[in-house]
């Protein structure tokens, strides 16, 4: 029988979340430096791009199946490689695409959905499968950190690459876009491929494990796959769970803007500078989870989950209450603190999903990573849209904005609620059969390194 592959340390941890950073660096430029180009230079109905974005989302839901495929051949590291070729060559056909529509609209437009489609399938190959190999590669104590460490470097993605890729669009020209685009898509692939080396090990069969009274045939359907996970009580919990938080989460990124310009009256400047304050308290949310829930204390994330979801509820009841003292409250730090909430609640959701994705029957991690990152997924692309329509059918009732605004922040303040809750019952008691079989105690279920 062989040895399990031993477990990630830090730099393994790091030279994974390069792959993150690549991801962000392409994922900035096709959600935003496109959006702004679409809108902006090309003057055309900011619903287009909004639609591609929300198309990318929808293609995710194939997240399951991708994850199902890398369980099926037993190694992640193709998968995580395919995936950012796919996402790179997605990124620089939709910049294409866009400079395409500037002298035929409608065929920029058909090869623009196409560039979406591989961009979709690219975050969903890769990222799946990127928090599959940490999950079985990284110690229990350590998942916290690792979570933090590879969100950080995403957004460290989306920082370095706005900045840079800034600097060298101006002045804009359709061709320069390509060129930038296109560079920024190989090095992410080139990133990735020094980054994936040799990390994983080789791959080890059924047989080596030992387990084959544990494992299911390999070849077992796809459909049936995803129904035997599916009635893992764990798993489906977790996946409403994650869901539920996620359309709450998303639900407030479209209004919070425009809400401290109508109801606060800040410029554009200013509440763009608000916006970078929120991130800027995701970013020491994430890192307090961190650092609190590493080591010993890594029992403690599924508390770091309901704490992050009860705060982040608290935080939009005061924006609701907020709006109607205008301009006296404090936003600033209001805004701030959920940005803390919301950090810490995403790390801790993610280092559950670490945890969770090998809990249940074997050879299954990819689906169950796959099913989670589906319902993400979903929420972000219904999230953002049911809140901006929210906010519209608010505002034609009512005649105060602040009214308006306060109904829809009370609304993702109750999700909020409803996802803690929820986080309360994962990591429950689970029936006798499946802990025998799992061998652990049902203690640890949810907290042993208990979302990206």
């Amino acid at each position: 029988m062989t040895a399990a592959a031993p477990h990630l340390g830090w730099f393994g941890i790091v030279r994974l979340g390069l792959v993150q950073t690549a991801l962000g660096a392409v994922v900035v430029l096709t959600t935003s430096t496109l959006n702004r180009v679409m809108v902006v230079e090309l003057a055309l109905p900011a619903m287009l791009p909004g639609a591609l974005v929300a198309f990318h989302y929808a293609v995710q839901i194939l997240r399951p199946r991708l994850g199902y495929g890398s369980d099926v051949g037993g190694r992640r590291t193709p998968w995580i490689i395919g995936g950012m070729g796919a996402l790179a060559l997605g990124g620089a056909t939709a910049a294409m695409a866009t400079a395409w529509m500037d002298s035929d609209t409608t065929a920029g437009v058909l090869l623009a959905m196409f560039a979406f489609l591989l961009i979709g399938l690219g975050v969903g190959a890769s990222g799946t499968s990127l928090l599959v190999l940490l999950a079985k590669r990284v110690a229990p104590t350590r998942r916290a950190a690792a979570a933090t460490i590879v969100w950080v470097m995403m957004i460290a993605g989306f920082v370095v690459t706005a900045g840079v890729a800034g600097h060298f669009l101006d002045p804009y020209s359709p061709m320069r876009l390509v060129q930038v685009t296109t560079v920024v898509s190989a090095l992410a692939f080139a990133l990735t491929l020094v980054a994936v080396a040799n990390v994983e090990g080789p791959r080890i069969s059924v047989a080596e494990t030992g387990s084959e009274s544990r494992s299911e045939p390999v070849k077992t359907p796809f459909k049936l796959a995803l129904t035997q996970v599916w009635q893992e009580s764990e798993a489906r919990r977790f996946t409403i769970f994650v869901f539920v938080s996620m359309l709450a989460y998303s639900a407030q990124d479209l209004i919070l803007e425009p809400f401290a310009g109508t109801v606060f009256g800040l410029t554009p400047g200013q509440s763009t500078q608000l916006a970078g304050l929120q991130h800027g308290g995701v970013l020491v949310g994430m890192l307090a989870v961190g650092v609190a829930a590493s080591g010993r204390r890594a029992r403690m994330l599924r508390t770091w989950a309901i704490g992050g979801c009860l705060a982040s509820a608290v935080a939009l009841i005061c924006l609701a209450a907020g709006g109607f003292s205008a301009p006296q409250f404090p936003l600033r730090p209001a805004v701030f603190g959920l940005g803390v909430a919301n950090g810490a609640f995403a790390v801790a959701a993610i280092g559950s999903m670490m945890a969770l994705a090998g809990q249940g029957r074997e050879r299954r991690e990819g689906i169950r990573m796959g099913l989670w990152g589906a319902a993400q997924a979903m929420a972000f692309g219904l999230g953002g849209f049911l809140g901006t329509v929210a906010i519209d059918v608010t505002r034609m009732l009512l005649d105060s904005p602040a009214s308006a605004y306060a109904i829809v922040f009370t609304a993702e303040a109750v999700l909020f609620l409803v996802s803690a809750l929820l986080a309360l019952r994962v990591g429950g008691a689970r029936d006798r059969s499946s802990v025998q079989n799992l061998n652990i105690q049902p203690t640890v279920l949810f907290a042993e390194g208990t979302k990206q």
